[in-house]
């Protein structure tokens, strides 16, 4: 057990600094001047610097380059400006070297996001006063600052622990420490002087609905309420107990934010919104962040799970099963209905671009870590214009819908087809070869050009112009998506110059990285059928829709395999920091994979031939013994041998 007093007598507890203290005391006065605000934070340049730099920050959009500390104040407003005055003290403590660094920065990380979550629900309630509700949500847990400075090694067992069993942190904290991070906190505000509203909701953020209540009562505000929200959401996002904590947001968004599910699972993405903002004004990184996505699937379909469990529990056993799948019928019919809303465009039903956009930026970085190829594809109604002039913005309706369905069946189940906008289309497509997106590209225009379109009868001429383009992402360039989409958009306007109903491909995957494919791919398992005259080709183009990449690193496999020993790879990746290269270009370079090797390694990544194996068994189409015959084969003469057996 920790000493509570350990705690007050430390130096190390978190202190407020002259500059922040005066800003407490003024924003407690109404009467308190723009010009009080200015004079009090020219004491300090380097909160002024900090200031200054915040409001020219696209967080705030303003519209003129703010050069002068009062004009900064002037259009922030000194609500605004002591809430980051604030905020910037907090983040200087909350930013630490050291073995505790990783625990500090996933400290100060929540943090960032309950304050955004909090801000976003206090536009709601009170838009003049969010950014007290920022401030709130980014005070919250001060208790955990103060005990991770003060006691950082009994704290870290606590974390840790609450960590490895997916339990509550403030339930660990009591059967550890005898005391939680709530009561340090609201004393450490108490000395601060900060308003009781900060200190009734920091007091009752982990609380139920009750105490909550009464904490609103008792402040006479509803921050509380939205203290509470927005901790759930920030539990959601970075903790382990994440299904737990978005249904708790989900309760507490019914119970005082007067939102049903669907709202509130708008909230949560548009939360997720504003914390890459509030990330980016703070330096924080959120890369390893959960999706918002994915968590709220993960509760839909545990929620069906109990959903189903309590009505087995219930029925009798002739009516379980008729029941049960009636209820997951609804529940998924639900789900659809709200992923269509907030994912997809109401015209064509296609992904929207808000959903493209937050895609395409995930499978460049699935392709920067794998090395494989992205592509894009611009499509555009050639003289869509004057489709609508002459017949009519219903005949021009019914032809975007009739042509994002020609679209999506065209393309693969893993492509991802989104309207970008008026008459113009947009596909991802995932891993493609060079040849394969250009006939793709030709399979769509020509799908398009001899689709029948009438009007009252009579043949309309409808066609498209296509640019598409492929890379693959490298592991410096963190602006691959917005270059993919600018070449694709050239390549679409060189085919409209060029007389339209036509098709503009360009690449820019250098000629190793094209050649490295090539010898991939000729090393597939699949390829290695067919070439053996035991599968053609669309049957094992369906097979492989069942095996998709596996999810592992190469430096893994190499080990497993038996190419690279564990200390190998950390030197490989220490090399690989140095140098930029990827993980099989520095494995080269310092000879301990060999060309043959790195082949191997990613064909296997891509595709595991043991996976292709049991899908094909799986369909019938080949005896299981001729596949193990064949998957022996691949394997005794594909597979390099390890160096260890060389040895």
């Amino acid at each position: 057990m920790v000493n509570p007093q350990r705690i007050w007598s430390s130096p190390n507890l978190p202190t407020l600094p002259g500059v922040a203290i005066q800003l407490v005391e003024l924003s407690k006065n109404p009467e308190t001047e723009v010009r009080q605000v200015i004079e009090v934070i020219r004491n300090d340049p380097a909160i002024s610097a900090r200031i200054l730099k915040a409001s020219n920050s696209s967080y705030f959009g303003l519209r003129s380059e703010v050069t002068t500390i009062d004009r900064a104040v002037t259009l922030l407003g000194t609500t605004v400006t002591s809430s980051l005055a604030l905020s910037f003290s907090l983040s200087d403590q909350a930013t630490q070297k050291g073995p505790m660094q990783e625990h500090f920065r996933l400290f100060w990380r929540r943090c960032i996001v309950q304050a955004a979550a909090a801000e976003v629900i206090g536009s709601r309630q009170d838009p003049d006063l969010s950014a007290e509700y920022f401030l709130a949500g980014l005070l919250i847990d001060l208790g955990q600052l103060a005990i991770l400075k003060t006691a950082p090694h009994d704290y870290r067992k606590v974390l840790e622990a609450s960590a490895a069993k997916k339990t509550a942190l403030i339930a660990t904290e009591r059967e550890l420490l005898d005391f939680d991070h709530i009561e340090i906190g609201t004393k450490l505000m108490e000395q601060w002087k900060l308003p009781k509203t900060f200190i009734e909701a920091t007091k009752t953020h982990h609380g139920n609905v009750p105490s909550i209540s009464r904490a609103i009562s008792n402040a006479g505000h509803p921050l509380a309420a939205a203290v509470a929200a927005a901790a759930a959401v920030g539990e959601s996002l970075c903790s382990e107990n994440k299904v737990e904590a978005i249904q708790r947001f989900f309760d507490l968004a019914q119970s005082f934010l007067g939102m049903d599910r669907s709202a509130g699972e708008q909230l949560i993405l548009q939360v997720n919104q504003k914390v890459q903002q509030v990330a980016e004004l703070f330096n924080v990184n959120l890369d390893d962040m959960g999706d918002p996505a994915d968590i709220m699937a993960e509760a839909n379909e545990q929620l069906a799970q109990l959903t189903m469990r309590e009505h087995v529990n219930s029925t009798q056993a002739t009516m379980r099963h008729e029941v049960a799948e009636q209820q997951k019928r609804d529940l998924e019919d639900k789900n659809r209905l709200l992923q269509q809303q907030a994912l997809h465009d109401p015209l064509t039903k296609l992904y929207n671009r808000n959903f493209f956009d937050e895609t395409i930026n995930r499978e460049v970085d699935r392709c920067r870590r794998v090395a494989a190829p992205v592509g894009v594809i611009f499509l555009d109604v050639d003289f869509f214009k004057k489709l609508n002039d002459t017949y009519g913005h219903a005949f021009g309706d019914e032809v975007l819908v009739r042509l994002a369905n020609l679209f999506k069946e065209t393309c693969r189940t893993s492509d991802v087809v989104s309207r970008f906008g008026g008459e113009e289309f947009v596909i991802l497509v995932g891993t493609p070869s060079e040849n394969g997106l250009q006939r793709l590209c030709e399979r769509l225009r020509t799908r398009v050009e001899i689709e029948p379109f009438k009007f009252e009868g009579q043949p309309v001429k409808v066609t498209v112009s296509l640019g598409a383009a492929i890379t693959i992402p490298s592991r410096t360039d963190t602006n691959t998506a917005k270059v993919l989409l600018e070449l694709a958009d050239g390549c679409l306007y060189q085919s409209k110059h060029e007389g339209r109903n036509r098709v503009t491909v360009k690449s820019v995957i250098p000629e190793p990285d094209r050649h490295l494919i090539g010898l991939v791919s000729q090393h597939r398992f699949s390829r290695f059928l067919v070439t053996k005259n035991v599968i053609d080709i669309p049957n094992i183009s369906k097979i492989l829709l069942e095996c998709p990449p596996q999810q592992v690193r190469v430096g893994e496999l190499a080990v497993q395999l038996g190419y690279l020993v564990p200390e190998q790879v950390t030197k490989i990746l220490a090399f690989q920091e140095q140098s930029g290269d990827r993980f099989c270009q520095s494995a080269v370079r310092l000879n301990m994979l060999t060309g043959n090797q790195v082949v191997h390694l990613l064909a296997i990544q891509q595709e595991d031939p043991r996976a292709v194996a049991g899908a094909i068994i799986r369909s019938g189409l080949i005896p299981p013994q001729t596949v193990a015959t064949y998957l022996d084969e691949y394997q005794r003469s594909h597979a390099p041998t390890p160096a260890a057996a060389l040895a």
